[in-house]
């Protein structure tokens, strides 16, 4: 979403100046006139630098502000002061100035959606469509309550995770620094014994390629970082953009191992959160719209919007998500069941529920896969450095 600067005039030719969250300029001429303004010129915001840098708020901090939020909001607590109130009790700089820009932003008459749609580096996407969608259904404290308990289940999940993870990761860093030294510092002091060997052709070729490899290393190691700096670089800037993104997706859930898990997660949150609005009354239409959003897959998004399209045009829900390929086939079954009896907000729920629970083992048994055979694969690579150096020197001994 951007932020777009509007000029208009309303039914009595008052001009009206104001900004709005949107997709392009002609969204921005539709919720004009839906509130029956007439736009004379829209242009994209220019966002300041200090906005644009701000810096991330831990995801354990935005959980408890968001129940929080929630919690002021059903106590009857109007949502100008539970804004103030949570940045007064804030203590964290960050999140307590984009609160202050957030409280001004939905004093000027802006949404709550469209002040935090301002911070993407401090609200997540999932986060603001949740939220614009509550406003506009008419359960903003819901939303929050939602957003706060999605936001906790994904900490959770990534700290386990992290934890989970840090011994493979040790064994990385240590296997490496090992592998490393071998080649750089204890390779080369064999070159020249195998100097007699390589003139009379009877180097083993597995010899040959590691001291041609140990030698490229010592000499090159300049360029070689820096090229693989460049090329982390380039690889960042090209997943900033759409297409990159897109590509970055579609590689995450083909990947072998580990690309069902991600591609779990993103229907397990489309279910949830179409689920939630559908069982707050929101349109199907606008439901998938803020669904297909909140998957955070381009893949996935893509093929919503398809469905999206065919429900406008009189279909169900099922039949073009089975055809996009991406959604297990016990998912479209189960929507389609759903559609046929009229239950499809609770059964997406469930859906949700039980596509997370399985995702959660099949992540923990991947981590636990993962140490075996990060340790084969280190012991692989020492055992070819140790045979090309032991072969050369049994081949000397026989000859001898």
């Amino acid at each position: 979403m951007t932020e777009f600067a509007y000029t208009a005039r309303n039914l009595q030719g008052e001009r009206v100046t104001g900004s709005v969250s949107a997709g392009s300029e002609r969204e921005v001429v539709s919720i004009l006139s839906s509130q029956s303004l007439f736009p004379v010129d829209v242009s994209a915001e220019k966002v300041s630098s200090g906005l644009q840098f701000t810096r991330r708020v831990s995801g354990q901090v935005m959980a408890i502000n968001y129940g929080q939020l929630a919690s002021l909001m059903r106590s009857g607590v109007p949502l100008l002061r539970s804004l103030g109130v949570l940045r007064e009790q804030s203590s964290n700089k960050t999140l307590q100035h984009v609160l202050d820009e957030v409280y001004h932003r939905v004093e000027e008459g802006a949404t709550l959606g469209e002040a935090m749609a301002r911070f993407p580096r401090v609200f997540s996407e999932l986060a603001v469509n949740m939220v614009r969608a509550g406003g506009e259904g008419g359960f903003l404290e819901e939303a929050l309550d939602r957003v706060a308990k999605f936001t906790e289940q994904y900490e959770d999940l990534k700290s386990r995770t992290t934890g989970a993870l840090a011994y493979p990761v040790f064994l990385m860093v240590v296997g490496t620094t090992v592998v490393a030294v071998l080649i750089v510092f204890f390779v080369p002091k064999f070159a020249t014994i195998f100097d007699n060997l390589r003139e009379q052709g009877e180097l083993p070729v597995m010899t040959d390629w590691l001291l041609w490899f140990s030698e490229s290393v010592r000499n090159w190691w300049v360029l070689i970082l820096a090229g693989l700096i460049v090329s982390l670089v380039l690889l960042r800037a090209r997943v900033a953009t759409e297409a990159g993104r897109r590509i970055s997706d579609l590689i995450k859930i083909r990947l072998p191992m580990i690309g069902g898990i991600f591609l779990n997660l993103a229907v397990a949150r489309f279910c949830r959160v179409l689920g939630t609005m559908l069982h707050n009354g929101v349109p199907i239409l606008k439901s998938l719209e803020v669904s297909r959003d909140a998957a955070g897959n381009r893949v996935l998004a893509e093929a919503i919007e398809d469905a999206s399209e065919n429900i406008s045009g009189g279909q169900a829900l099922a039949a073009p998500l089975r055809a996009s390929g991406y959604f297990p086939l016990a998912v479209v079954e189960m929507i389609s069941v759903a559609e046929e009896s009229n239950t499809l907000d609770r059964v997406l729920v469930e859906i949700a529920d039980g596509l997370e629970l399985r995702t959660e083992r099949r992540l923990d048994l991947f981590v636990r896969l993962l140490e075996p055979i990060m340790l084969l694969v280190l012991a692989a690579i020492v055992l070819f450095v140790v045979m090309a150096l032991l072969l050369p020197v049994i081949k000397m001994s026989a000859t001898v």
